[in-house]
Formats: C-alpha cells, structure tokens, sequence
C-alpha cells in the first residue's frame, strides 16, 4: 500500500486500521460468524512505526492510524483510551458503524424501521460519538447507514435531518474537529460521504477542516475518487485538507 501510494504521488499517506471494538463490546455475528477478536494492536503498530523509519522521506510521511468504531459502553471507552495511551496513534478516525447492538451496514438493523427512523437513530449516534472520552481528531464517513440501506431512496439529504445534522456539524467546529469526506459511498446514492449538501452546510456553518479518505482496504482503492470530492469542495469553497499527525493540523492545498 506504501509503495502504491508513493507511484500515486500521495504526499501524506495515513493508515487506520479498524479498532473495532464496539463488536466485542456488544456481541456481533456478522455472515453467520460471531466476531470474537478486532485488530492485534501490538502487532500492527510494531510494524506500521518500523515501517515509517524505512519509507518517511522529506517527500513522504507514512502515518500511523486507526479507526475507532464508537459504541456508548464503558468497556468500549476504556479500550479505546488505553490504546491511545499504549500506543500514540499519530491520528484517529472515531466513526459509527454500531447502533443499538447491529452494524447499520446489515439488513438487521432496518428492519421494522423507516428510513426516517432508521437514520435518526444513526445520527443521534454520530451525535453522542462527538462526545467520545477518548481523543480523536477525524469524525469518519458520516452517512454510513445509507451505504446498505434497503428503501428505495437510501440517498441521505441534509434538508430530511437539518436539525440534527447542524447540531453535528456545530459540534465538531466548536470542538475543532476534522470532518472527513469518503470516496467509498458504495450504494448510497452519492460520489462520496458527506454529500455536497452537508459539505457545503458545514462550510456555510463556519467548519474549513475536512480530511480525505478513500477507505482503501485494498490497493486498488488508493486515491479513489479524489478528482470529483476535490472538485466538489472546491466549489463549496474549500482551499485546504486538513492532515492530522501527532496532535498538529497540517493543511494542504486542494
């Protein structure tokens, strides 16, 4: 993944690895198998920070992440926050994927739900995540319920949950949060998550600190997308993308 980065003239390049510990704090079966284990955070930041010391050059920097999916558990919070402590990511995605015990990717968690229901609960759950007691610098890929959704318009609109999502947007501004935009919306009905209308609300809010993410699980999702997310905010009025690396913000022009 480094190497694909370097040959796509990626300036600053962050991992994060899924922490992904709401699925142990409530338990979770996802294909019929009951998660039991998340990421070796031993292992991987062994290797990600030897990794750094061979590849970091004035023209690269190879960040160590990760990705905490927020669940409203103590034993969550304390996990998270001892992995912080232990380890000093160099930045941290939080990010909702759990609501009331389901991930929102799965058929479960819609069901007997409208998709007025289905979203609201989300966002109050991207609302309580802001609050997290653990540090964290990007707010991930808010509009994730809609990826899977299964009505038959999963697009999310800003106008549908304008109350709640400038309560959102509000909030990560005042706590001087980055607001993450994430090429891979899969089937959601838009390029990227948060759409424009949402983008350009935060924007009009007073928030300037998005970051990008590709969510590349794989090597081939490198930079996907960034042309159209890069256009867009443009637009919007963006100059900058804001990189968090070790508590500093680094901007870097769009």
């Amino acid at each position: 993944m480094v190497a694909c980065a370097k040959s796509l003239g990626v300036r600053y390049y962050g991992v994060s690895e899924h922490f992904d510990y709401e699925y142990l704090a409530t338990p979770i079966t996802v294909y019929g198998k009951l998660i039991t284990s998340t990421t070796d955070a031993e292992r991987y930041f062994s290797e990600i920070r030897a990794l750094q010391k061979t590849q970091n050059a004035m023209d690269f920097t190879l960040l160590a992440g990760c990705e905490m999916g927020f669940y409203a558990a103590l034993q969550c919070h304390e996990a998270y926050a001892a992995v912080h402590e232990r380890y000093h990511p160099d930045f941290v995605v939080n990010s909702v994927h759990t609501v009331d015990g389901v991930d929102a990717w799965f058929r479960e968690y819609f069901e007997g739900k409208t998709k007025q229901q289905a979203y609201r609960r989300y966002f109050e759950a991207v609302r309580s995540s802001l609050d997290a007691p653990y540090p964290y610098d990007i707010v991930g890929h808010i509009g994730y319920v809609s990826r899977n959704a299964p009505y038959p318009d999963v697009k999310l609109r800003y106008g549908e949950f304008s109350d709640i999502l400038d309560d959102i947007l509000r909030t990560i501004i005042e706590k001087d949060k980055i607001l993450e935009t994430n090429s891979s919306s899969r089937g959601a009905g838009s390029d990227f998550l948060p759409d424009v209308d949402i983008l350009s609300r935060y924007y009009e809010l007073g928030g300037r600190k998005v970051s990008f993410a590709s969510d590349a699980h794989v090597t081939t999702r490198i930079m996907f997308g960034r042309e159209k997310v890069v256009a867009a905010l443009k637009a919007i009025g963006f100059t900058h993308i804001t990189v968090p690396a070790c508590g500093k913000h680094i901007s870097v022009a769009l």
